[in-house]
């Protein structure tokens, strides 16, 4: 049946998570565009027949302009189909460059399409040339903290390094108090973690924690 396949596709985005993504399907995918090019192929057969046999296609009604129909109607619904599936996916892999940073986490990219990783690596580099040319950092909380200062549990081996005035041994598994705006760019890059009740962290930031925890757990 025409048009299967591509609903498919808009049912995985539909039982989605909201701002999750599934694999992207590039099995179903293919066949739809397949489709396409069939509906496309049997379109334009039709058509040359027509003007063959000196019919205006404007006003003939026969079984050929009704099968011409269906074939171009079928084709206009796969595509919306397939910009409605594209155009989803690029609203969640867009607000993973505000929820996660530049750099996605392995479980995550192999849920990507090879042109998506693309798009999302073009959307973080317009990001950060407007960042540089506003001189304003756009990535930060909206909301101010309530303490400028969290506690922190390093997961990974760091190595020293240097924030503001002074510098940090970050070894694994060790505690350290640090200002929020020097621990949230590890906690991006999947260095510190928070150690502490969730309530004092901003919402943004804490669904970044859990999401770092759910994947440094799942390696």
């Amino acid at each position: 049946m025409y048009g299967r396949r591509a609903s498919q596709l808009l049912k995985e985005i539909d039982s989605s998570e909201a701002g999750q993504l599934v694999p992207f399907n590039s099995d179903v995918f293919d066949q739809v565009i397949r489709e396409c090019n069939e509906h496309n192929s049997q379109f334009q057969s039709l058509i040359r027949k027509m003007v063959e046999q000196n019919l205006d296609i404007e006003t003939t009604r026969n079984e050929d302009h009704y099968g011409a129909a269906i074939h171009h109607l079928s084709l206009l619904r796969n595509k919306r189909c397939l910009m409605a599936y594209m155009y989803n996916r690029a609203e969640v892999i867009q607000s993973f460059r505000w929820k996660i940073g530049p750099v996605l986490p392995h479980d995550i990219q192999e849920k990507l399409h090879f042109s998506e990783k693309e798009y999302f690596k073009n959307h973080s580099a317009a990001i950060k040339s407007y960042i540089s040319e506003m001189d304003i950092d756009l990535t930060v909380d909206m909301v101010p903290p309530k303490d400028p200062y969290i506690q922190v549990r390093v997961l990974e081996d760091i190595g020293e390094v240097s924030l503001g005035d002074h510098s940090v041994s970050l070894t694994k598994n060790s505690l350290h108090f640090l200002r929020r705006t020097d621990a949230e760019q590890f906690i991006s890059q999947d260095g510190a973690l928070p150690s502490f009740s969730p309530a004092m962290l901003p919402d943004a930031l804490f669904a970044t924690m859990k999401r770092r925890v759910l994947y440094q757990g799942a390696s």
